[in-house]
């Protein structure tokens, strides 16, 4: 049996266990009852799994996390279907075919030349001239779908990423038509004058909550920014100082706990030596 087969196989496999898992009769009470928007927050619950398995290093929780994800695919086109909208191999074919629709530099024309919808292949020297191009199809398909085109350098952001990436994602379009510091210095300049308007709402006679979150706002666009210039994701930078943070924590717990206290008796100052010496272990 080829892989591919194999693949075909267990795919397959894998759609009747949805199918028999959402079975009005026979089918899992949980399953049967949830809907597009109910699986939503396992969705965002599982593409976290999966990013913390990768940075974890180990690839069988990557596999098994990597199923999970999949399986939340497969939910929603049995929903899909159910509702006779679409299905798995609808799902399959419509990546299929963007992709080969936005690499007009990679794949094949057919008998007569041309990949249906694909702007004219060119030679690809640059990184530059390959996001141009991707942005000129993304374009394309837009005008071809009939919907309201919006012009604006922002437009088709999805307003459901996470805040970090959102923020990170209009900066890098922002940057694309020249609205940007091609210096790190303002970068870091901007960061400290977002420190000093937070410290200066929180300082006033009466500090306004809703100001210090709005310049609290601010500070952290500009981190975000700072990470853009810095060519690192703001997202899998904070995942990471998340996981060192509770690593380190969970140690200074361990240090209390020889000492023969806990967390709720000792001084912040017995903490803080913990601290200082589980960073220098």
């Amino acid at each position: 049996m080829s892989e591919v087969e194999k693949s075909n196989q267990q795919i397959s496999r894998l759609i009747k266990i949805m199918q028999q898992l959402r079975d009005p009769k026979t089918g899992c009470p949980w399953d049967q009852k949830q809907s597009f928007t109910s699986i939503v927050p396992h969705t965002i619950e599982e593409t976290y799994e999966v990013v913390e398995a990768i940075l974890s290093g180990n690839m069988l929780d990557v596999k098994d996390e990597l199923g999970d994800l999949l399986f939340q695919i497969v939910f929603y086109a049995q929903l899909a279907q159910e509702q006779q909208q679409f299905d798995f191999e609808d799902i399959a074919q419509t990546i299929s075919d963007k992709l080969v629709r936005r690499h007009p530099h990679v794949f094949q024309r057919d008998v007569k030349g041309e990949v249906k919808g694909a702007v004219k292949a060119v030679a690809i020297k640059s990184e530059e001239q390959l996001n141009q191009q991707w942005e000129n199809i993304k374009q394309q398909e837009r005008q071809a779908s009939g919907k309201p085109i919006d012009d604006s350098t922002l437009a088709n952001i999805p307003k459901g990423m996470t805040p970090l990436l959102r923020a990170q994602k209009i900066q890098k379009k922002c940057a694309n038509v020249g609205f940007d510091w091609t210096e790190l210095p303002p970068v870091v300049d901007k960061i400290h004058e977002e420190i000093q308007e937070v410290l200066a709402e929180i300082n006033a006679p009466e500090p306004n909550q809703l100001a210090i979150e709005e310049e609290v706002g601010d500070l952290l666009f500009a981190v975000v920014n700072l990470a853009r210039h810095s060519s690192v994701n703001a997202e899998t930078a904070l995942i990471k100082a998340n996981r060192k943070f509770e690593k380190r924590f969970r140690k200074v717990e361990q240090e209390i706990d020889s000492q023969g206290m806990n967390m709720h008796d000792a001084s912040l100052q017995q903490m803080e030596a913990a601290w200082q010496k589980i960073k220098k272990d």
